[in-house]
């Protein structure tokens, strides 16, 4: 980063992008205040293995708060920080679609309460997670921030949405910059065991056959983490507009069965496909344009899918063990043992 060190407030900062953010924050001298509740939407262990590392640093403060929880996040969150970076929120859209009023809960009071925290601490700087999701069922492609009209197609999209629009009023009332990030289908090292990439490539390791929900045509701008972290690096920066809306995406869309036939390239693999039917809140396809990234964030995605995946897949050769029991966990050890070739 270009300015001088800086105390910046991650939440979710022991998640997939969480930790990986706070890898190069530490890195690169700064101090953080992480907010993580180690919410059991996936096991806890797999966070708790992703801050390790950082809790060797004296510049790291990690506090377990839940960010519905407005009087413990006024204790926790110091005065004297610069930034906010909201990462933390539930995840997933089919199961948004179960459980709509957590989703509000946590993804817009939880916000909101970051927001009141920014407004009464004077923080001034708040770069928010959001996501593609936001775009639904929009048939313009590459999607661009310029398009106002957006048809979020589940619950969870929904709350992004929110969450982008409570941050233009308090950009607005209380002159906090705020910058909305829209993640596209983010992948790498410590991704979550049940998205996409990593469930095929665990399931083909083992022998046994993935699930393609459709015909396979659905496509993804699929993000690698470092791309992801550059992005938010140089939102923490910015320093010019009050509000701002940006994809973070690759910039290529990519079809299912190529994906898989990517993943079979990267470890050597073949895979076992059975078909399913599309899922509800699930849409055709997204990507990313992200020359506004480039314009005024210098974003630039360096990562195609095959060179990404021969990352993720080498991190998970060298996790096998790791992963396996952190399936069990999540899973449950009959579908594991299911998994497994005889």
């Amino acid at each position: 980063m270009k300015d001088s060190k800086k105390n910046i407030v991650v939440t979710g900062g022991a998640g997939f992008i969480g930790s990986h953010l706070v890898d190069r924050l530490l890195a690169e001298g700064h101090s953080v205040t992480n907010i993580d509740n180690f919410d059991p939407f996936y096991d806890e262990s797999i966070k708790r293995e992703n801050i390790k590392g950082h809790l060797e640093y004296d510049t790291y403060t990690l506090h377990e708060v839940d960010i519905r929880d407005k009087e413990t996040l006024d204790k926790a969150i110091p005065k004297e920080a610069d930034v906010i970076v909201h990462l933390a929120a539930k995840a997933g859209a089919r199961q948004s679609i179960e459980d709509p009023i957590s989703y509000q809960e946590v993804n817009v009071a939880g916000t909101q309460n970051m927001l009141e925290v920014a407004r009464e601490k004077e923080i001034k700087q708040f770069v928010f997670a959001s996501s593609s999701s936001v775009y639904g069922k929009n048939p313009n492609v590459p999607w661009k921030e310029e398009d106002v009209v957006l048809q979020p197609i589940n619950p969870y999209a929904s709350t992004k949405v929110s969450g982008e629009l409570l941050g233009h009023v308090y950009s607005h009332l209380y002159d906090i910059r705020f910058l909305a990030l829209r993640f596209f289908t983010v992948y790498g090292p410590r991704q979550r065991p049940d998205l996409a990439i990593h469930k095929f490539l665990k399931l083909m390791s083992d022998g046994k056959e993935i699930t393609l929900y459709g015909d396979g045509s659905n496509r993804r701008d699929y993000t690698y983490i470092d791309d992801i972290v550059d992005g938010v690096m140089a939102a923490i920066d910015y320093n010019d507009s009050i509000y701002e809306v940006i994809n973070l995406g690759n910039n290529q869309t990519v079809e299912l069965l190529e994906l898989v036939e990517a993943i079979e390239e990267a470890s050597g693999i073949t895979a076992k496909k059975a078909f399913g039917p599309e899922q509800p809140g699930d849409v055709k396809q997204t990507w990313a344009d992200v020359g506004k990234a480039g314009k005024i964030l210098h974003y630039n995605s360096n990562y195609s899918i095959s060179k990404g995946l021969m990352v993720f897949n080498e991190w998970f050769e060298n996790n096998k063990v790791k992963v396996a029991t952190k399936w069990i966990l999540i899973f449950g050890e009959e579908v594991v043992r299911a998994s497994k070739p005889n």
